[in-house]
C-alpha cells in the first residue's frame, strides 16, 4: 500500500474572503445593471467587501474564531454608497464607491487582517461594492458611463447597514461558497 503525502500549502491554497451582502432594492439594482453590463459573468450577490480574497495562513476553523472574537466586540454600523467609479489602470473593474463611513469598514478590515486570517492584498484595501469586472479597459470605460446613469437614476436607497458578514470560500474559479455567518456583537452562525 502506498501512502500519500498531502501538502500543507495544497490544503490551503483556497481563498477566503469576508462579505456584507447588501439587502432590499440594491440587490436587484446591481443584479440587473450587472447583466446588462456583462451578461457572461456568473450570478454574484451584491455585497461589501471586508477582506478580499487570500489563502489562510492558518485553519479554517482558526479563522473563524477570530472572526467570531473580533465581529462579537463590534457593533453594527451603516455606510453609505457614493459614486459609481473604475480601477482603472490597475482593472477593468466598476464598483460604487462607499462615500460615508468607509472608516468604519477600514476599522473592520484591519481588525480582522491579522493571525491565520492575515493575507497579502493586490491593491490597498478600500471600501466598495463590486459592479462588474470587464474583460477590457475600452468595455470598462463604456460600461462606465451606462452605469453612472443607471446609478444616479437609482430611486431606492443608497444606506447599507452592516450587521450580518458571511465568511465565504471560493470552490473553483469565480463561484464562491458561503461557509458561516457572524453577526456584529454577536458570535458565528456554523454554516
Amino acid at each position: 500500500m502506498r501512502l500519500r503525502i498531502i501538502n500543507r500549502s495544497m490544503i490551503e491554497s483556497r481563498r477566503f474572503a469576508l462579505v456584507a451582502y447588501v439587502q432590499g432594492d440594491l440587490i436587484q439594482f446591481v443584479d440587473d445593471l450587472r447583466r446588462e453590463l456583462h451578461p457572461a459573468l456568473p450570478p454574484l450577490p451584491a455585497h461589501l467587501t471586508i477582506l478580499p480574497p487570500r489563502c489562510l495562513l492558518g485553519s479554517e476553523q482558526a479563522a473563524r474564531d477570530i472572526l467570531e472574537e473580533t465581529c462579537s466586540q463590534v457593533q453594527p454600523f451603516e455606510v453609505t454608497l457614493g459614486e459609481v467609479e473604475t480601477f482603472i489602470p490597475i482593472t477593468p473593474t466598476l464598483f460604487i464607491r462607499v462615500s460615508n463611513a468607509a472608516y468604519r469598514m477600514r476599522e473592520l478590515h484591519d481588525a480582522l487582517s491579522r493571525d491565520e486570517l492575515a493575507g497579502i492584498e493586490q491593491w490597498p484595501y478600500m471600501p466598495h461594492m463590486t459592479i462588474a469586472k470587464m474583460a477590457t479597459e475600452v468595455q470598462a470605460q463604456t460600461a462606465l458611463t451606462k452605469a453612472q446613469k443607471r446609478w444616479a437614476e437609482f430611486p431606492g436607497s443608497h444606506t447599507v447597514r452592516v450587521k450580518d458578514l458571511t465568511f465565504v470560500r471560493e470552490d473553483s474559479p469565480n463561484c464562491w461558497v458561503d461557509i458561516s455567518a457572524v453577526t456584529l456583537g454577536g458570535s458565528l452562525v456554523k454554516g
